[in-house]
């Protein structure tokens, strides 16, 4: 079994989206080990997207990811991070496949409704950011 990392942006949690795309991680055949909703701080935003701070858009996605709630999750399953970053589709949600959250809730590329970890080492660092070793026993 692997684990990875799962974030509902603030955007899909405003549209009222939150309970379909929960839907949608356990009929792909995620259990979700732990989960929490909460509001990032601009210190915690700051923080978790640290590795984008030189990037143009680093700004407007701390801006983005700190206007109201979201949720995060630990999630399980084989092959969980490649299942999820399938399920979640390309980050520009004009370019993601029918059926995917990106394509059903997302609006453009920065508001694209989920996040997800890319490999093993991020989805182990970006886990340990939210949750800790109990919450994910």
């Amino acid at each position: 079994m692997e684990r990875t990392f799962a974030i509902i942006k603030p955007d899909a949690v405003a549209a009222g989206n939150t309970g379909r795309i929960i839907a949608m991680i356990e009929e792909n055949g995620f259990k979700i080990l732990a989960m929490r909703k909460i509001e990032m701080t601009r210190k915690q935003a700051e923080g978790f997207y640290a590795v984008h701070r030189e990037r143009p858009f680093f700004a407007s996605l701390v801006k983005f990811m700190t206007e109201g709630p979201c949720v995060v999750m630990a999630l399980e399953r084989e092959d969980a991070i490649a299942a999820w970053r399938e399920l979640m589709g390309p980050t520009d949600p004009a370019k993601a496949p029918e059926g995917t959250i990106r394509k059903l809730y997302g609006t453009n590329i920065e508001r694209n409704a989920v996040h997800g970890s890319d490999a093993p080492e991020t989805a182990a660092t970006e886990l340990a950011f939210f949750f800790s070793t109990a919450d994910l026993l």
